[in-house]
């Protein structure tokens, strides 16, 4: 199925992602997890919600961990260029027939709480309280010294539907994974800031998340981590890595929190500003689209997902798979 033309001028304007809340059993160790492991700084707290942000940002958080009986994900937030922004948005989604609605959410201007064309829950907004900046703070970097969010990554039931609704709103796919004999996609990338992705989205039954990225400076310092974890009684939280993803060129390391949310620890794609940049093909057989170095990736990685709150999730229609490692 041929790839849709890019909205290069959307209903509304979206500047990039910016942050999501996940729900966890047991606070103290997922922040014990985030803040003391991967570190992450904590902008506030109280005994049921730990706001976090990474060493480059100046907005008030890019994670929030908040208390729950349940494992689960709350929304996938993503800032917009202006107060009009956000109404124009509401509008469009009104138009759409989606339910749309206007949140208060701490630390941040007006938010309008929404969905995707699968149910993701999604929330848009202007304005986040501005922190001090603490880049070159040094005494803080610890653990795998995270500078930043990057991407959410999604299991969806029909990617090439994702694709059409993420277009629509702007996003542009740079990357993409075709399945040779129907010809529909398993897998995509798109972005709105200028690197390889804000979402991406992979065939699986969903629609759940299966990840979330953290920009770092350098592959060593996640050879760090990797000593660190493997030393500390997170071995097991080590999924799948390290290596080059053929797709992104990005290096990449694959986690797990104590709730099993899949974090990705990522550095080195490239950037992607041009309006007419083609997207970059590869077929589903192919072993270095998801390892450069040819390892396949474990089967978890194409099962395992967290689900979003309240939502159900469906099969895929398709039904082809790649490579899995035994």
């Amino acid at each position: 199925m041929p790839l849709p033309q890019f909205n290069l001028y959307p209903a509304f304007n979206t500047v990039r992602l910016s942050h999501v809340e996940f729900l966890v059993k047991n606070l103290a160790a997922s922040r014990a997890f985030y803040v003391d492991m991967l570190g992450l700084q904590v902008t506030d707290e109280d005994s049921d919600t730990v706001y976090l942000r990474a060493m480059e940002e100046r907005g008030h958080h890019c994670m929030v961990l908040k208390k729950s009986d349940t494992s689960a994900i709350s929304y996938l937030a993503l800032k917009v260029y202006s107060e009009e922004d956000l109404d124009k948005a509401k509008v469009y989604f009104d138009t759409k027939s989606h339910k749309t609605e206007w949140v208060e959410r701490p630390f941040q201007g007006r938010t309008l709480r929404t969905h995707d064309n699968f149910g993701i829950p999604l929330e848009f907004y202007f304005k986040m309280d501005r922190l001090t900046p603490i880049h070159q703070k040094y005494a803080l970097y610890h653990g795998v010294k995270p500078l930043r969010i990057d991407h959410f990554n999604c299991f969806t039931p029909d990617v090439d539907a994702s694709v059409a609704f993420y277009n629509d709103i702007g996003f542009r796919v740079t990357e993409y994974t075709e399945d040779a004999e129907s010809k529909k996609l398993f897998a995509a990338w798109l972005h709105r800031k200028g690197g390889v992705h804000d979402m991406a989205f992979t065939n699986g039954v969903g629609p759940r998340l299966h990840h979330t990225a953290f920009w770092v400076p350098t592959p060593l310092n996640i050879i760090d981590l990797l000593d660190l974890m493997s030393t500390t009684g997170y071995l097991a939280n080590i999924e799948r890595g390290p290596g080059r993803h053929g797709i992104s060129n990005a290096f990449f390391l694959y986690i797990l929190d104590p709730d099993g949310h899949r974090i990705e620890i990522y550095c080195s794609d490239y950037q992607t500003v041009d309006p007419d940049l083609e997207p970059i093909k590869w077929d589903l057989k192919d072993p270095q689209r998801q390892t450069l170095w040819g390892a396949p990736a474990p089967r978890s990685w194409f099962e395992h997902g967290s689900l979003f709150t309240d939502l159900p999730t469906q099969e895929p229609l398709l039904k082809a798979q790649p490579i899995i490692a035994p």
